[in-house]
């Protein structure tokens, strides 16, 4: 599956270095809306398919938070941990690790203070993405099948689901688009906070 996902993503750099006219680029925001929501009803599908999931998510209770609370806990701490390596603000760079992977919020949020750590925002958060679809099959196969949710952060519960999903079962999805929804709504609360200590 990763081969896969690399080989469409060259494809696509390659499409639209060379191939595709710039009229294509105005549809190109629907055309992913439709492939992400096909993905997702798919994914749903899937899971509803399955009694069982619910019954037993009902027993982790308040124990599910511990995937979000980690992975929050694990982004700030390599944003510190980068902030002495690369002599960044400190909280610029609790900014820039609160993102995780929402490269678009954060982007936004960080560049009218900064543009500098405002492009570092987008470009880390982007990558984290992209490495999370490579590695999360590695992760499933060889680290464990929750820690595929912690690589992704936030895309947990919209574009890295269906490769969640694929790589685990379907009780560690459902637990991925919870988590995913509880990062999502982190971001909006870490990084402008984060944001407002750097003024």
């Amino acid at each position: 599956m990763t081969k896969k996902i690399l080989i469409a993503l060259a494809l696509g750099i390659l499409s639209g270095f060379f191939v595709m006219p710039d009229s294509v680029y105005d549809n190109t925001g629907l055309l992913m809306d439709i492939g992400l929501c096909l993905l997702l009803f798919f994914v749903g599908l899937d899971l509803g398919s399955n009694k069982d999931i619910f019954k037993n998510l009902r027993n982790l209770g308040f124990r599910i938070l511990i995937v979000p609370i980690g992975t929050i806990l694990g982004s700030l701490t390599g944003g510190l941990i980068c902030s002495l390596i690369f002599k960044i603000d400190i909280f610029g760079a609790l900014a820039i690790a609160s993102g995780m992977s929402w490269y678009t919020l954060s982007a936004i949020i960080i560049t009218p203070i900064s543009s500098e750590l405002g492009t570092i925002a987008f470009l880390s958060n982007v990558f984290r993405e992209v490495i999370a679809f490579v590695a999360i099959p590695f992760i499933a196969k060889n680290i464990g099948y929750l820690e595929t949710i912690a690589a992704g952060a936030a895309i947990s519960m919209d574009t890295g689901l269906p490769m969640i999903t694929k790589n685990t079962n379907s009780e560690v999805a459902v637990i991925s688009f919870i988590s995913g929804v509880i990062l999502s709504l982190a971001v909006t609360v870490l990084v402008p906070i984060f944001v407002g200590f750097m003024v």
